[in-house]
């Protein structure tokens, strides 16, 4: 296993960062193979589906906070 951790530590790790079944079946076959290099590439992709997703979030809460804002902003002139 990687760097000393267990089986059972690596699955909960790749759980908890939300890679899908199929994904954590990839990442033990890699590992199998001894294949390092996609290992990280599949890590990297799924680093980047999440940080789209904190992203479009982000935007969505921009919006409601500017929304509360212009809210609050026209109670105060009331």
């Amino acid at each position: 296993m990687i760097n000393n951790i267990s089986g059972q530590a690596l699955l909960q790790n790749l759980k908890d960062a939300g890679c899908s079944p199929g994904q954590v079946q990839r990442f033990l076959s890699l590992e199998t193979e001894g294949n390092t290099k996609e290992q990280l590439k599949l890590l990297a992709e799924h680093r980047k589906h999440l940080l789209e997703r904190v992203h479009r979030e982000e935007k969505r809460i921009d919006c409601l906070d500017y929304l509360v804002y212009q809210i609050k902003k026209n109670n105060v002139k009331r």
